[in-house]
C-alpha cells in the first residue's frame, strides 16, 4: 500500500495533511476493476470516489486531475439507478409510497383537506368571475367613451380627401314624414341654449331653420353637450340624429313640426371673428316701415337706429346679412324673375345678346356717365345697352333680341330707389306697323313674370312676408293702359298741379299710383305718349303731335320700372334729334353709320330688375334687392 500511495503522491500530485489517513485505490485499478452489481458495493465505490474528489478539491488540485474520478462516479451512480430504480442518495420508492400512505392515511383529515380545497377553488372562481365582470364593465365604459368621443368634435379640414356614403338631407325636407328616421344635415348654428343636462340649437340652411336637441344619454355625453354649448354662433356643423315630432310646434323654426334628436355633432368650420350683430336681431320682424320716397342716407342716425340692425351695418357685413331667411328668399325670387324673363322672350323667338359696357360716348346723352381712360382715349361705362341692342335687332337683322346685364348711372341720387349700378333687363324688337306690337309683348311678359313668381315662389314669398309683411300686388290681364295726358288729368282731378308736357316727379308718380289703385283696382299699369322733350334723342316723335313721342313707361305700386319707346330708324332724323339733345355726332358715329345701311322699324324697353323685385315685394328700399349695392356713398363690400 505504501508503494501505491507513494506512486499516487508522486504522479498525481495529491498532497494530504499529516493527520489524514485513508486507503486509496490506484486509478488504473479502479478503472479496470470489475464493478459489482451489488447495491452495497456500488454505494461503497461511489462514496469512496466522492471522498477522493472532495479531498482533491480541498487540496486545490485543478479539475483535470480529478475529472476522471468524477466521470467514473457519475457512471457508477447511473448504474446504481438502473439497479435500484432510485437515484443515489434519494429516498427509495417504497419509502416514498409509505410516506404518502401515512400522509393520506387519516380519512377525516383527507375530507377536511378536500373541503378546504373545494372552498378555496370556489372562492378563486368567484374572484375570477368578479374580475371578468369588472373588466367587461370597464371595457364597455371605455368603448362608450370612445364612441361618444367619436360622436362629436371638430372635423378635419375638408380638402376633398375622402368621399363617404353619407346621405344628406336638406333642412326644408325635414318634415313629419321622416319621423323616427335617422338623417344627416348641415347648416349654420344660429342660436345655442344650454339647459341643465341638455342643449338646444337652432340650425339654419338657406331659407329654413330646424331645432336640434341633445340630452345626456348613451350616445350623447355631457362632454358632447359642453362641446355644443361652447360653439360660436354661425359655425358650420354637421348633425346626425333621429327625427321626432314634438307635442307643440316650435315657433322659432320654419320646420316647426319636427326636431332632431342628436346622435352625432361635428363642427366643419368654426366662426372665428366676433359677430357684428346677432342673426336673431337681423331676422326680427319689421313693424316700423320706413318711408319709400325722399332723400335717403343709410348712415344717418335715424336709419342706423331703425329696427333690430341698422342698414348701414347690414351692408358693411352684407355676407352675413344675406344669410337671413328673408334675404335668401328675396334673391331667389330675383333669380326667378331673370329666369322667367328669359323663358318668355325665348318662347317669343328672341335671341339673347351680350353688349359692351365700355363705350366711346354717352349712350343716351347727358353727363351722368362714369368716365375712364381707355388707353389714352376718353371712354365711359354704358348707361344701357340701348345703341347696341338697336344695332343687333334693327340693323343686323336679328329682329328680336334681349339682354340681362349691368347698367351704370353716375347720378348723385341718394334716394331709396336709385342705384349707381343695377341690373338691366333689356329687349328690342322689329315692328311691322305700330309700336303697340312691342307694348303687347311687354304686357304679356310682365304678366308671365308675376304669375310665375306667385306659382313657383310660394315658400320664398312666405319667408319674406315673415320679416317684411306685405300684401300681394294687384294686377290685371289685360294690363291697364293710360295715355300720359290721362294720367296728368287724374292728378289734376285729385287737386295736384300737373301739366301735360311736364315730367312726373317721384311724389306725383306715387300719388298717381294710389289714384289708379282706387279707381281701377290695379297696382300695375303703363302710360304712353310721353312729351318728346323728356325722352332720349332716339325716341320716335308722335306723328300727330310733334310735342309728344311714341314712348311709354310701366309702373308698379306707383313707381316706374320700365321706360321704352319706338326708336328712330331713319338716320337723318336720328342726327337731327341727337343734335337737339346736344350730343356730338362724332361720339355716336358708328351708331349713326349702322342706320345708313338700312334699318328695320323697331322699339323696345329697359327694365330695372332690382326695382321690379323691390316693388313686387313692397319693400321700401332698393338696397334690399341689390346683392352688393353701389350708391353715391357706398363702394364696398
Amino acid at each position: 500500500m505504501r508503494s501505491v500511495s507513494q506512486h499516487l503522491l508522486k504522479h498525481n500530485k495529491i498532497f494530504l495533511p499529516k493527520s489524514f489517513s485513508y486507503s486509496f485505490y490506484s486509478i488504473d485499478s479502479v478503472a479496470s476493476a470489475k464493478m459489482s452489481t451489488d447495491e452495497s458495493e456500488l454505494t461503497a465505490q461511489i462514496t469512496a470516489l466522492g471522498e477522493q474528489i472532495k479531498a482533491a478539491k480541498a487540496a486545490g488540485q485543478p479539475p483535470g486531475e480529478w475529472n476522471e474520478k468524477l466521470q467514473q462516479m457519475l457512471r457508477l451512480k447511473k448504474e446504481y439507478q438502473q439497479l435500484t430504480g432510485n437515484e443515489f442518495g434519494g429516498k427509495k420508492e417504497e419509502h416514498k409510497k409509505k410516506e404518502h400512505v401515512q400522509e393520506e392515511g387519516n380519512e377525516k383529515n383527507k375530507e377536511k383537506r378536500a373541503a378546504k380545497a373545494a372552498a378555496k377553488a370556489a372562492r378563486e372562481a368567484e374572484k375570477q368571475a368578479n374580475r371578468a365582470a369588472r373588466e367587461a364593465r370597464e371595457r364597455e365604459k371605455r368603448l362608450q367613451q370612445t364612441e361618444a368621443a367619436e360622436n362629436f368634435g371638430d372635423k378635419p379640414l375638408t380638402q376633398s380627401q375622402v368621399v363617404t356614403e353619407t346621405v344628406w338631407t336638406e333642412l326644408n325636407q325635414v318634415t313629419p314624414a321622416l319621423h323616427g328616421k335617422t338623417i344627416t344635415v348641415r347648416g349654420f348654428v344660429q342660436t345655442i341654449r344650454v339647459v341643465g343636462k341638455g342643449v338646444f340649437c337652432l340650425l339654419r340652411s338657406k331659407m329654413s331653420t330646424l331645432q336640434v336637441v341633445c340630452f345626456e344619454n348613451k350616445s350623447c355625453s355631457m362632454a358632447m353637450i359642453k362641446y355644443i354649448g361652447a360653439l360660436p354662433a354661425e359655425s358650420v356643423v354637421d348633425v346626425t340624429g333621429v327625427v321626432s315630432c314634438p307635442e307643440t310646434p316650435i315657433e322659432a323654426a320654419t320646420q316647426s313640426l319636427v326636431e332632431l334628436q342628436v346622435t352625432s355633432f361635428h363642427a366643419v368650420v368654426k366662426s372665428q371673428a366676433a359677430l357684428p350683430f346677432q342673426m336673431e336681431d337681423a331676422c326680427q320682424k319689421v313693424v316700423d316701415r320706413e318711408a319709400d320716397v325722399g332723400e335717403y342716407f343709410e348712415d344717418a342716425p335715424e336709419e342706423v337706429a331703425r329696427g333690430g340692425v341698422g342698414r348701414h351695418l347690414r351692408l358693411d357685413y352684407r355676407w352675413l346679412d344675406l344669410r337671413t331667411p328673408a334675404n335668401q328668399a328675396i334673391f331667389r325670387i330675383e333669380s326667378m324673375v331673370g329666369q322667367l324673363f328669359r323663358e318668355y322672350l325665348v318662347s317669343q323667338n328672341f335671341v339673347e345678346i351680350h353688349t359692351p359696357k365700355i363705350i366711346g360716348g354717352a349712350s343716351e346723352g347727358g353727363s351722368d356717365v362714369f368716365t375712364l381712360d381707355y388707353f389714352g382715349r376718353p371712354a365711359c361705362l354704358a348707361m344701357s345697352p340701348q345703341l347696341h341692342k338697336q344695332m343687333t335687332a334693327a340693323c343686323s337683322g336679328f329682329e328680336r333680341v334681349f339682354e340681362s346685364g349691368p347698367v351704370f348711372r353716375a347720378e348723385d341720387s341718394n334716394t331709396r330707389r336709385h342705384l349707381c349700378e343695377f341690373t338691366g333687363l333689356d329687349l328690342e324688337m322689329a315692328i311691322q306697323e305700330h309700336y303697340d306690337e312691342v307694348l303687347q309683348v311687354l304686357c304679356d311678359l310682365f304678366v308671365y313674370i308675376f304669375d310665375g313668381i306667385n306659382e313657383r315662389c310660394a315658400v320664398e314669398l312666405e319667408r319674406v312676408r315673415e320679416q317684411y309683411p306685405f300684401q300681394n300686388m294687384k294686377y290685371l290681364n289685360p294690363v291697364l293702359k293710360l295715355t300720359y295726358a290721362e294720367g296728368c288729368q287724374l292728378l289734376r282731378d285729385a287737386g295736384i298741379a300737373q301739366d301735360d308736357y311736364e315730367d312726373l316727379s317721384t311724389e306725383h308718380e306715387k300719388k298717381l299710383g294710389d289714384i289708379v289703385l282706387q279707381k281701377y283696382g290695379t297696382e300695375f299699369y303703363f302710360m304712353d305718349k310721353y312729351p318728346l322733350s323728356v325722352r332720349p334723342f332716339y325716341t320716335m316723335p308722335d306723328a300727330e303731335n310733334p310735342k309728344l313721342s311714341n314712348s311709354y313707361d310701366f309702373f308698379m305700386r306707383g313707381q316706374e320700372i320700365l321706360s321704352g319707346a319706338q326708336r328712330i330708324h331713319e338716320p337723318n332724323l336720328l342726327e337731327e334729334r341727337a343734335t337737339a339733345h346736344g350730343i356730338d355726332l362724332k361720339d355716336i358715329e358708328s351708331y349713326l353709320q349702322s342706320f345708313r345701311h338700312g334699318a328695320l322699324p323697331h322699339g323696345g324697353g329697359g327694365i330695372g330688375l332690382e326695382r321690379v323685385v323691390m316693388l313686387f315685394l313692397n319693400l321700401p328700399n332698393i338696397r334690399q334687392t341689390s346683392w352688393f349695392p353701389r350708391t353715391p356713398k357706398r363702394l364696398a363690400p
